[in-house]
């Protein structure tokens, strides 16, 4: 069994908190993440120490990282025209990606936060198109896109769940509950800043 582990980018994690509603649903699985993450040396010791049969396997690795860059392919989506990287401060990074994985059971996460002088209206035009060649665009700006009470729980299907972005935020996303593409637009000043956000499960519910 191996275990790898790069550099935490704390910074990075923490910039999450401040952002759309995208970027704080990613950061509450990424924090859960992190847990995880700190148990997985201590349980390849365990193994190690009952005297476990190791295996060179895939499927038996396990492992952890957390950096603060991400990029359009990351996210699967195209760069606004005309944005720039978005920081909330000196200390603040513009980007984070993560990823876990253990056995048949893994994740990943990229946030690329980007600024616009133009209108939250207009970024959130060229993002629908974007997001339509993943499937049906959810728009969980409006109540009506959240889930039905008849949706099938088991079900890959896309919905809004409990997000409720603030007043003036829009909130968009496609694609499947394993593999989700989101943006997350809200007004700055005269412009808007947007976070764009791809989180990828395998073997969890």
């Amino acid at each position: 069994m191996t275990v790898s582990r790069s550099t935490p980018a704390c910074s990075a994690a923490a910039t999450s908190q401040r952002s759309t509603t995208p970027g704080r649903r990613a950061l509450r699985a990424a924090l859960l993440f992190l847990v995880l993450a700190a148990a997985l040396p201590v349980a390849a010791q365990d193994q190690k120490n009952s005297g476990a049969q190791q295996s060179s396997s895939d499927n038996d690795s396990i492992g952890f990282n957390l950096g603060k860059n991400a990029s359009a392919k990351d996210v699967g989506l195209p760069i606004y025209p005309g944005a720039r990287r978005h920081k909330d401060d000196s200390s603040d990074s513009s980007a984070l990606n993560m990823g876990l994985w253990g056995g048949a059971t893994g994740f990943k996460l990229f946030v690329l936060k980007m600024e616009t002088t133009d209108s939250p209206e207009k970024v959130a035009t060229f993002y629908r198109k974007a997001l339509a060649k993943y499937g049906t665009v959810l728009d969980c700006s409006n109540a009506s896109a959240s889930s039905s009470s008849h949706d099938d729980k088991n079900s890959q299907k896309l919905t809004c769940e409990d997000e409720k972005p603030k007043p003036g935020e829009i909130s968009l996303k496609a694609g499947s509950k394993d593999k989700q593409h989101a943006v997350g637009i809200e007004p700055n000043g005269g412009g808007a800043t947007f976070q764009l956000v791809y989180i990828e499960t395998k073997g969890t519910d």
